[in-house]
């Protein structure tokens, strides 16, 4: 009799059969983990840089039409044998369409460009024409960066304000700490490999603040319901609680995530390429870092169900009745 009322007063109304995972019990190591990915990445990206895309560093962007499907390659080595050095060739819809980008030549004009790009690119039996050329100051490029990198700043900073706003100020430090740390490890992934980084990687990580973002505003509130409803729980009871009603969804969120990237990956081209490699990171990352960063620090702070409680002021209690 004292077992079976032990063991409902665990589950706190939930079935005797939904176990609850413990999952704030390696919350100690993932932790180290965590910091020790955080320095590793803040390591590489210190000593061996972003390898930052023409975007950033400035350079030359042209559109190419052929007349007959043409392999990206093979566009590559023509425009190499011409001098241009370092060029991408990436396709745009269609295997006649191509947007070919490179570091900035020595011909400022973009009429010339245009002329010597269009020589360089012809191929035996395939005409190629240029609709555009654009040329970025290497000035212009360090602009892009530094605004950047200051739009990411201000996402979390807005982000910050709106978690504390709709659920409680640890949870908000936490959830910006878990965002933090998913930028700084996929960024420092890219530095790490030496990746290209460019506005399309960039968009990448935008939208992997979103991604993690969601996910700590469903935990969070999960959370905080949990703290209103049960009693008698410790804390770490009711998180590991929510964090287990949760997981279902976290998993079917991220496998639905995870199979559209792997498309793009695949078969979205070069131009998606690098975008969906950065989003593969951070669909991990992000899922990893809502649970054991952003939850895991509120729970360090002292969250308790007195943070998710409106306190009634004294001056508004109800006072005693006066005897007749």
């Amino acid at each position: 009799m004292t077992e079976n009322t032990q063991l409902k007063s665990k589950q706190y109304g939930r079935p005797d059969n939904e176990r609850v995972i413990p999952f704030m019990k390696i919350a100690l190591p993932a932790a180290v983990i965590s910091i020790l990915l955080t320095v590793a990445s803040i390591f590489f990206i210190a000593t061996k840089g972003l390898n930052l895309g023409l975007d950033f560093t400035g350079g030359v962007s042209a559109e190419l039409n052929y007349s007959q499907p043409v392999k990206a390659a093979d566009v590559s080595e023509a425009l190499a044998k011409a001098g241009f050095k370092d060029s991408v060739v990436q396709t745009l819809g269609s295997n006649r369409d191509l947007m070919v980008r490179m570091p900035v030549q020595e011909t400022a004009e973009a009429a010339d460009l245009t002329k010597e790009i269009t020589t360089a690119a012809q191929l035996p039996g395939n005409k190629a024409e240029v609709h555009k050329v654009d040329v970025v100051g290497g000035q212009v490029g360090n602009e892009l960066y530094i605004r950047s990198g200051g739009a990411v700043a201000l996402a979390m900073l807005l982000m910050l304000v709106y978690v504390t706003i709709r659920f409680e100020f640890k949870l908000a430090l936490g959830a910006v700490l878990s965002l933090l740390h998913d930028v700084i490890v996929t960024v420092g992934v890219f530095a790490m490999m030496q990746w290209p980084f460019d506005l399309t990687v960039l968009a990448a990580i935008l939208a992997l603040l979103g991604f993690s973002l969601n996910d700590n505003i469903v935990v969070s509130d999960r959370i905080r319901e949990n703290f209103r409803k049960i009693r008698g729980a410790e804390p770490l009871e009711i998180v590991n609680i929510a964090l287990t009603e949760t997981l279902r969804r976290t998993i079917h969120t991220s496998a639905t995530l995870l199979l559209v990237v792997l498309a793009m990956m695949f078969l979205g081209g070069e131009g998606l390429h690098w975008f969906s490699v950065a989003m593969f990171i951070g669909v991990f990352v992000g899922t990893y870092s809502s649970i054991y960063i952003g939850t895991a620090f509120a729970l360090w702070r002292g969250l308790n169900r007195q943070d998710f409680i409106v306190q009634v002021k004294p001056e508004f209690e109800e006072e005693n009745e006066i005897p007749r």
